[in-house]
């Protein structure tokens, strides 16, 4: 099964993720399919981009994304209405 998570990278006590689809079995940094997107924590204000036609084209072929992808997708795209 696919799945649409984050993958770490950066440095220790200063991570920044890559948002990918990848199989589920593969490890949290290991091979992915696709990546679509990045999220910085660090940063003020916290960086998030992701290619929304890819996620949604992923959603449809049937990949699941994270609680916590779906967390950030849901608010970025709250902030995408108010512009």
């Amino acid at each position: 099964m696919l799945r649409i998570r984050l993958s770490r990278y950066g440095h220790r006590h200063n991570p920044w993720y890559r948002i990918v689809v990848a199989d589920s079995k593969q490890r949290r940094d290991g091979k992915f399919v696709e990546k679509i997107g990045y999220y910085n924590p660090r940063m003020q204000p916290k960086v998030l981009e992701i290619n929304l036609e890819r996620f949604k084209y992923w959603i449809t072929k049937g990949a699941q994304p994270t609680e916590t992808i779906k967390k950030l997708v849901k608010k970025y795209q709250e902030k995408l209405i108010k512009k």
